[in-house]
């Protein structure tokens, strides 16, 4: 597949270049295209087109592929160092090191709990796996190994937190982000024995992050449970890291900040203010070229070099037909086969839960430096078992509770961009 690759990358390479010769070609002879150029000239595009998904598509299969195989080697590595013949041992998912074996006794406690419940353990089962609060409520806190391998299977399925910082604490406590909301005035010009006046105009803000809990509840089949040949805590982590990590997304993008994470297209002074907006150059229901540049550079030059776009494949796909005053498409496709494809010389990526609505007054994108998005979290995760409530459909429940935060902490490293 990577020689594949290569021959695509190679070939759509050749397809610009044959492009921008024919375009020289018109113009060294100062004419326009002829129909039959014309005809040559699109279907060259048309061709780019299905290049650039083919190329798209085999990346995301060696990608697949590379991940398999890691974890293959993984596992092989795992079972030569086990004293324990292969065959007896329970295939681990995404162990990232060996566990202690304090760690392996709070597993086993653990999936013993997932499988049959809070009752089934003893006091110094329970007593293991007991958090301080809610203890009567029977919610078990995870396991340290058990939350890192579902924060793990989260930042492959959200596009945010793969950009952002993230910031981890073990308890639900508040922390402050500093924020020098005023700066110093200029320096003085003064003389040699003077040092100039004193300072009125510095002052610090404070933003506070702090776990907002989220919970959700599934239903998991007794049979497939009792069936099934991995341990039950990777299985309740599949379904759990799913809808965390669609839930986060969507907080982190349009959160309101009230009891959840303060997203980045949500307006606000804490956050990112109206001020970051860039509406000129786009029109009431389209992205155009002049409202990227103007988005782009409405950032300071250090920003600038560390950004990247964040788009809705529904406006990538509206930029990628963006066309010049001849008719002549203007994306800026990154097609050496090592780099990304760019828009502005800047990589993006794309998003189901970016907004979407081309409408006037709208989101529509953004383009700034997302390791200033902070993410917060808490990782006292919690497992409720419900053994008895759906006994009647043959099935046991889990509730899972995660605490954490999110927000933006320095509006000048973003552009938002509005239709205008």
């Amino acid at each position: 597949m990577r020689d594949q690759l290569k021959d695509l990358h190679e070939k759509r390479n050749k397809l610009v270049e044959d492009q921008r010769a024919l375009l020289d070609k018109v113009e060294a002879e100062k004419r326009e295209l002829t129909a039959e150029e014309t005809e040559q000239y699109e279907k060259m595009d048309a061709d780019f087109e299905t290049m650039t998904t083919q190329i798209d598509e085999l990346k995301a299969k060696i990608e697949d592929m590379d991940k398999r195989r890691a974890k293959s080697d993984e596992r092989k590595e795992m079972l030569s160092k086990s004293t324990l013949p292969p065959e007896a041992k329970s295939p681990i998912i995404d162990e990232p090191e060996p566990r202690s074996k304090e760690q392996e006794n709070r597993m086993t406690i653990f999936n013993k709990a997932l499988r049959d419940g809070r009752d089934a353990l003893d006091r110094e089962e329970i007593r293991a796996l007991q958090a301080d609060q809610d203890t009567k409520g029977g919610y078990l806190v995870a396991p340290e190994v058990f939350i890192n391998q579902l924060l793990k299977d989260v930042d492959d399925r959200v596009i945010v937190r793969q950009l952002a910082t993230i910031q981890t604490i073990n308890t639900s406590d508040e922390i402050g982000v500093p924020e020098l909301a005023d700066d110093i005035a200029d320096f003085d010009w003064t003389s040699e024995i003077h040092t100039g006046t004193p300072d009125t105009t510095m002052d610090f803000a404070r933003r506070t992050m702090k776990g907002h809990p989220m919970s959700k509840r599934i239903k998991v089949s007794e049979k497939l449970i009792r069936l099934s040949q991995h341990p039950v805590d990777a299985l309740v982590r599949a379904r759990l890291a799913y809808k965390m990590g669609i839930t986060m997304e969507k907080a982190y993008m349009e959160g309101t900040g009230a009891n959840q994470p303060l997203g980045l297209f949500t307006a606000a002074d804490v956050g990112l203010g109206t001020g970051r907006d860039v509406a000129t150059g786009n029109t009431a229901t389209q992205i155009k070229a002049d409202g990227l540049i103007n988005a782009m550079y409405n950032l300071k030059e250090q920003y600038m070099r560390t950004g990247v776009w964040l788009f809705h494949r529904d406006a990538v796909k509206m930029i990628r037909k963006l066309k010049d005053g001849e008719g002549n498409y203007i994306w800026n496709a990154g097609i050496a086969s090592d780099r990304p494809a760019t828009i502005l010389d800047r990589p993006y990526y794309m998003s189901e839960y970016v907004p979407n609505t081309f409408t006037t007054g709208l989101y529509v994108g953004m383009f700034g430096d997302f390791s200033y998005y902070w993410i917060l979290d808490c990782l006292n995760y919690q497992i409720k078992v419900l053994n008895e409530l759906y006994a009647e459909q043959n099935q046991i429940g889990y509730i899972g509770r995660y605490e954490g935060d999110g927000a933006p902490v320095l509006s000048e490293a973003f552009s938002r961009i509005t239709l205008g």
